[in-house]
């Protein structure tokens, strides 16, 4: 260490490196921002200009062609046809109301057009190229207003869709609480809300045709516990792993133990390999009691 380096107060130092590091990532998100709200409005500006041509769909090929040689021309590659079709569809999309959603294209288009002003997007382009793919209106604004909540990067996105998130919530969920899930995400009000079925564990790398012991399975969950957290949901955080208590003057030992910090309790895991017995169903029951 340097003369110089010692005569900085460390914390004086850390305070300006946080500072810094908040402003480097505050300018990336107002960029990301910018971009998702300026191709918006470019994709309302094309279906608005495609409007004037009468064989639609033949004129808003030609013109999605000219404008993409023209725009790479004087700000190069992004502009493909692809891409301005995807600002395109990302209006249209997104400027529809759920009343608006069973129209045709040509009458959504002509019905509404509403500017970037009216919308608030929070996520960045690639999570909505990502979103715009899933065609059932209530399990993408589910994901939406997920990936929104809980601060999920594209990849994060991509693998809950991948295990399904959406679907094995609303098998535990009536019609009221599905259309609950669409509007407000995973609100949890009662237990039964926390439960997934079934949990799906595929980061964990374990082939099911290979053979392992439960102790390798704890090992792989202790492993990967950030992405195991958050396939148990929200609200939950780690307590121990064998984790010893004492009943009847006899110790027991439970793999894993969570704490819900939503439902105030305690979360046991206890890890099987192969069909669940009468036996493991009393033992958990009674560390329940």
């Amino acid at each position: 260490m340097t003369k110089l380096e010692r005569s900085i107060n460390l914390d004086f130092y850390n305070k300006i490196v946080v500072l810094l590091n908040n402003a480097r990532k505050k300018a990336v998100q107002t960029v990301n921002t910018t971009m998702v709200y300026t191709y918006f409005e470019i994709g309302r500006i094309i279906v608005d200009e495609e409007q004037k041509g009468k064989e639609r769909a033949e004129y808003g090929k030609k013109i999605l062609k000219k404008l993409s040689q023209k725009l790479n021309k004087e700000f190069g590659r992004g502009f493909s046809v692809d891409n301005l079709e995807n600002m395109r569809k990302f209006y249209l999309t997104y400027s529809i109301s759920e009343t608006l959603s069973r129209k045709s294209v040509k009458e959504k288009s002509e019905t509404v057009s509403r500017k970037f002003e009216d919308v608030d997007f929070q996520l960045s382009w690639s999570h909505y190229l990502f979103l715009m793919k899933i065609d059932d209106l209530d399990e993408r604004k589910f994901y939406e207003i997920e990936a929104i909540n809980n601060n999920w990067s594209l990849r994060e996105l991509q693998r809950q869709f991948d295990t399904a998130l959406f679907e094995r919530l609303v098998l535990s969920r009536d019609k009221k609480g599905v259309k609950e899930l669409s509007k407000k995400g995973q609100v949890i009000t009662k237990p039964d809300d926390t439960v997934k079925d079934p949990y799906i564990l595929e980061f964990l790398g374990l082939p099911e045709e290979t053979k392992y012991s439960e102790t390798e399975l704890e090992q792989k969950i202790i492993d990967k516990l950030e992405r195991f957290l958050l396939e148990l949901g929200k609200g939950f955080t780690f307590v121990g792993r064998q984790v010893r208590f004492t009943f009847d003057d006899k110790h027991f030992r439970i793999d894993l133990v969570f704490y819900n910090r939503i439902l105030q309790c305690f979360v046991l895991i206890d890890l099987k390999i192969g069909e669940i017995t009468h036996q493991d169903l009393g033992q958990m029951q009674m560390y329940v009691n």
